[in-house]
């Protein structure tokens, strides 16, 4: 809650969201789904609309929407059916959109999200099927230009419950939605290929003089980056509070409307007046039967539900000792999240893996414009690199050079990391003998150091730390520190 001019203002925001979801043809036929193909070359008579042309489902579209509402700890129904949404616009050549309105798949779940250092559960109400509509081209003047190609793309579209309380929780809802479906492969969500699009629905809890004024609710269309979303909600939310200052005009039946986002202005701009269920003439599609869910495919789906992202991010805080900040970072990609497992499955320790993970591997993926599993450094070697660190054969430095070299590529099968540490000499020296040698010449040649290590309380620790390093210098970084504070303390008579 904020307060402004005297008055408490809660902001009440639902999100509607569009997934695309990631199969390779289109909902209710075989065309291929190509971003940027040539306009109208990816259509057939059952996405344009022809007489006579029969839908048939697609099986992985309803496979993804139902993993997906698993994820979203929704009920799978039994029964569902299909609906005809009728309007009329240029990119819907049937004149309606086939979706589920009175039978919708998913229903009743919730979405834990993390926000301000608490877990916030945003409820679910419905997750369903439909099918996308064309695409209108504005790019010569005067014209308006219709690809149909995107027409009868499956989505999914995921509505809340209006539990979302700022612009920055909306923002970061989304984030992790659009984390959560591309760790599942159902989408890749790419927005800048319109495979994600946002719609809030936004109003505003005025309270004033002991009595609460609810402002009418506006949907914002379209809205198609994180950024936008934030900003369009935070403009919008001002905008409403204004309007009621001047006029003093409440929710109420009828008069919920749509707005779209200037995003060159930062303003929100008038459509129309939302319509409301009645005006769709919602009906059962007659040409496509009720589908009936086989509770056994449900249950084979749930079990084969990998480890979320929460739930995972939670396990790599506790056993990688990765901080709550970045442990999101790597969960939030599947492929990574499964490499550091199966990397300390091979041996290497999970503490030092987590902290190779964040460091170079994580460097090394963003220089190169992919993510940790996409370098195609295996589990084995990363996991043998955590190793020897481990055991003292060569320190974090020489594990970020072994890193490089393993990404170097050649010809025939990859060095492991202990053969490049062998061939870059690298390898930590744990010979007794020879570390005391070092030392010795360490401390005969800084007398006043070794004299302020002993006896002086103020320079103690930093004269050790000074003589460590003449060690490490004398033997080119190759003595194991852990043997030099040993050998030194010793020498010190500590």
């Amino acid at each position: 809650m904020s307060a402004a001019e005297g008055l408490r203002i809660e902001p009440i925001i639902g999100l509607e969201v569009h997934v695309q979801l990631a199969t390779r043809t289109k909902m209710f036929c075989g065309c291929p789904l190509e971003f940027g193909a040539e306009p109208n070359a990816r259509v057939c008579a059952v996405c344009l609309g022809l007489p006579g042309a029969l839908p048939v489902i697609n099986r992985l579209a309803v496979e993804y929407a139902i993993r997906t509402g698993l994820a979203l700890q929704c009920r799978i129904a039994t029964h569902t059916r299909w609906d005809r949404k009728s309007y009329y616009y240029p990119d819907l050549p049937k004149n309606y959109q086939i979706s589920q309105y009175a039978a919708p798949l998913c229903l009743d779940g919730h979405f834990e999200l993390p926000h301000d250092h608490v877990i916030r559960k945003v409820r679910i109400r419905r997750a369903h099927l439909e099918e996308d509509a064309g695409k209108n081209l504005h790019d010569t003047p005067g014209v308006t230009a219709i690809d149909l190609n995107r027409a009868g793309t499956p989505l999914l579209e995921i509505v809340t419950e209006p539990d979302l309380r700022s612009a920055d929780e909306a923002r970061e809802f989304a984030v992790q939605l659009q984390r959560l479906v591309h760790y599942l492969h159902v989408s890749e969500a790419n927005m800048q290929m319109g495979q994600m699009r946002f719609e809030p629905n936004i109003n505003v809890r005025i309270s004033c003089d002991g009595r609460e004024h609810l402002t009418p609710i506006v949907e914002v269309k379209n809205l198609n980056s994180f950024r936008a979303l934030h900003a369009a909600i935070e403009y919008e939310v001002q905008r409403q509070v204004q309007e009621w200052l001047e006029d003093g005009r409440t929710a109420a039946s009828g008069n919920k409307s749509n707005r779209g986002w200037d995003d060159e202005r930062g303003i929100t701009l008038p459509q129309r007046e939302k319509e409301e269920a009645h005006d769709y003439r919602y009906f059962t599609d007659p040409d496509i039967p009720a589908l009936s869910i086989d509770p056994e495919w449900v249950a084979r789906m749930r079990d084969e539900m990998p480890e979320l992202p929460l739930t995972r991010s939670e396990r790599i805080v506790a056993e990688y000792k990765v901080s709550p900040r970045d442990a999101p970072a790597i969960a939030g990609d599947r492929a990574t999240a499964d490499l550091l497992d199966h990397a300390a499955e091979a041996g290497g320790d999970k503490q030092i893996l987590g902290k190779h993970f964040l460091s170079f591997w994580s460097a090394h993926a963003n220089q190169r414009g992919t993510t940790i599993a996409g370098l195609g450094v295996s589990a084995e070697h990363m996991g043998e690199l955590a190793r020897l660190q481990r055991d003292g054969l060569i320190n974090a430095t020489a594990a970020g050079q072994i890193a490089e070299a393993l990404l170097g590529g050649g010809d025939g099968p990859p060095a492991s990391p202990r053969q490049i540490a062998e061939r870059l000499g690298l390898l930590q020296s744990r010979d007794e003998d020879l570390i005391a040698e070092w030392v010795a010449a360490a401390l005969a040649a800084n007398a006043r150091a070794v004299e302020d290590a002993r006896g002086n309380p103020k320079k103690m620790q930093a004269a050790r730390g000074f003589l460590t390093g003449q060690v490490m210098k004398l033997s080119g970084g190759k003595a194991d520190p852990r043997i030099v504070a040993e050998l030194i303390d010793r020498q010190l008579g500590r």
